[in-house]
């Protein structure tokens, strides 16, 4: 028996709890259904809803012969747990735990002397396959690490990816209770939505962005594939919105046409959202949007301050990041954005760009994170020298590590809420609701805020 599962307990995150949009693991579901295709029995066991108790539970119960574990920022922690927890246990004792994901191609030698069997490097599907099927020499499959008896770490050659996508099955959502998620968000927001992938990898050069699954390509599957696999999500469930979890939605204008006419020809109705860049949109791909379903798109900017946007290697323009928001507004599409505060560099000048530039967009919503350095991203190479704090590897993950700024990094979380009520409190001036609570909150938390940053610099 193989058994997938990851190490996210939505009852152990209290911000996703308060946000409530959970997403099921689609990578897991992909590999589900290769390994289903190929006739190898498994079962995937969804942590979300779940508890690392009822977990323990079923792996003590019918003992699986491969325990394949996906790793992120996120889950880091608890899989190492899970681990140590396994390897304390008589009953599986030969279990071999193999680790993909995000976080273990840069960290794969702390994931093997943490007690993982075999570490896979970029996709998983092909590579977990022949892992099972392997007969205990691993040496000859293309994309693992792994401990010699000498205690030293062997990398075998890199495996290619795969390059038609097509190939694929669909994610196996039949694996998992997909209506706890939907019934998640239906009393949440009043609305439910599924998650769908088409493409994989990224051609755009981020600094802070993380390429270790599916590296820096463009891939992705026909338009007669994707419609196929709504017209199938539609046959089976019974849900409102579809969320893209693609990098740039509308990289390929060509691709999204296509998708567009594949819909109408097939009478498939959708809402959707999707993330893109403001260089791959036009007024006439905004349309092309519109026209397929797409209800709100998130156009990524991350400051507000074209040096700070270099520095990253966005290779974007912050005044057609703005164009474009007001564009798709215009043509009645939600809009939404990114902002990162805390860049290597940023000073409070940039950042008061960044709030003029909210200001001026006038998104409908946007999300505020504080940078941090992932292993492997340039933004990590940029900053290791000058990481200011380290805790234990097995007890933090990259989203812990700082590093020498302009400011304390106190600052930033204190220039994020000014951020956030500086904009707010625009906005209620506008709408002329400036003497409304809603506007006096904004106000009087922007002004504490300020003070903050001022004392924290």
């Amino acid at each position: 028996m193989v058994i997938l599962t990851h190490g996210y307990f939505l009852a152990e995150d209290p911000k996703e709890r308060s946000i409530m949009r959970p997403y099921p693991p689609l990578g897991l579901l992909y590999l589900s259904g290769w390994l289903e295709g190929h006739g190898v029995a498994h079962e995937v066991f969804d942590t979300t809803f779940s508890s690392m108790e009822a977990l323990q539970a079923r792996l003590l119960e019918n003992p699986p012969r491969v325990l394949a574990l996906y790793v992120n920022l996120m889950t880091k922690v608890r899989v190492l747990a899970l681990i140590r927890w396994v390897r304390e246990q008589e009953s599986l004792k030969n279990a071999l735990i193999v680790l993909g994901g995000p976080d273990v191609s840069y960290n794969l030698e702390s994931y093997l002397q943490h007690g993982a069997d075999q570490i896979v490097i970029g996709e998983g599907e092909q590579t977990l396959l022949e892992i099972v099927q392997a007969e205990g020499d691993f040496s000859h499959i293309p994309g693992i690490a792994f401990r010699l008896p000498d205690g030293s770490v062997f990398k075998t050659k890199t495996r290619e990816k795969l390059r038609d996508l097509d190939q694929l099955p669909l994610p196996n959502r039949l694996k998992i209770n997909l209506y706890l998620y939907l019934e998640a968000w239906k009393k949440a927001h009043g609305q439910s939505a599924v998650s769908l992938s088409t493409q994989r990898g990224c051609p755009y050069t981020c600094q802070w962005c993380s390429t270790a699954v599916y590296g820096q390509s463009y891939r992705r599957r026909s338009p007669a594939k994707v419609v196929e696999e709504i017209i199938w999500l539609q046959a089976h469930y019974d849900f409102d919105l579809i969320w893209f979890v693609d990098d740039v939605f509308t990289v390929s204008h060509k691709w999204l046409i296509e998708f567009r006419d594949q819909l109408q020809e097939k009478q498939v109705r959708i809402q959707f959202e999707c993330i893109t860049r403001a260089d791959r949109l036009t007024e006439e791909v905004i349309q092309v949007l519109k026209d397929a379903g797409c209800f709100r798109v998130w156009i990524g900017a991350e400051s507000g301050s074209q040096r700070i946007i270099d520095a990253m290697d966005r290779r974007v323009e912050v005044g057609q990041v703005r164009a474009m928001i007001r564009a798709a507004s215009t043509a009645g599409i939600e809009t939404g954005t990114f902002i990162m505060l805390g860049y290597p560099g940023e000073t409070e000048a940039d950042i008061r760009e960044t709030v003029q530039h909210l200001k001026e967009a006038n998104p409908d919503l946007f999300t505020i994170t504080v940078a941090y350095p992932i292993k492997g991203t340039g933004l990590y190479e940029t900053v290791k020298e000058t990481i200011t704090a380290r805790l234990p590897w097995e007890s933090s993950s990259d989203r812990d590590l700082d590093f020498q700024r302009t400011y304390s990094r106190r600052y930033y979380d204190y220039a994020v809420r000014w951020t956030v009520n500086a904009v707010h409190w625009h906005k209620a001036k506008l709408s002329g609701k400036a003497l409304s609570w809603p506007g006096v909150k904004a106000l009087g938390k922007m002004m504490v805020a300020r003070a903050g940053m001022y004392c924290r610099r």
